[in-house]
């Protein structure tokens, strides 16, 4: 049993870096792509690629926190839903819901991409956290944090792409 939790564990880590990866390039090709009024096939291509591998990256996060939410129950009950395994899911849960409303259409850009980075950050530092044993955190303390990193996130892209097209204007 500790040998499968380790690699769903390790799995886990690497969903997650794989995430803030493809995350942070998806970004970023969105500034670039954006940067001269339209998105060119190339762009697209490129762009379509990426989200690919944050899928597969979302996948396996939740594949691997499936597993280890389940087995962490039935070893320890519902004393497992800790602070930092709800926040988890919370996270996972929003990824999932705005991916599937960006798909969609229905997010707006000036919403969706700062919430899909501020969500794959945030969890990045959930699980650093975790690795370091710094986990004992509330629920509220964890809900002030992740607010927080949706503004700034939000703040960062918005002003980005405000920018980006003051500098189309000129």
């Amino acid at each position: 049993m500790d040998l499968i939790i380790v690699f769903l564990t390790i799995l886990q880590s690497v969903a997650v870096a794989l995430g803030v990866g493809s995350s942070t390039l998806a970004i970023v090709n969105f500034f670039v792509a954006i940067e001269d009024g339209t998105i060119d096939k190339i762009e697209r291509k490129m762009m379509g690629v990426v989200y690919v591998m944050l899928r597969v990256a979302m996948v396996l996060i939740f594949t691997a926190t499936v597993a280890l939410t389940a087995i962490q129950y039935f070893q320890f009950g519902v004393v497992h839903f800790t602070p930092f395994v709800i926040g988890l899911w919370i996270l996972i849960i929003v990824l999932f819901a705005n991916a599937f409303l960006m798909t969609k259409h229905i997010m707006p850009s000036s919403v969706g991409p700062a919430l899909q980075a501020a969500s794959w950050y945030t969890m990045s530092v959930l699980v650093a956290l975790f690795s370091l044993g710094l986990n004992q955190f509330s629920l509220i303390e964890f809900t002030f944090g992740y607010i927080v990193a949706v503004l700034l996130a939000l703040l960062i892209v918005n002003s980005v792409i405000a920018l980006l097209k003051r500098r189309e204007e000129v």
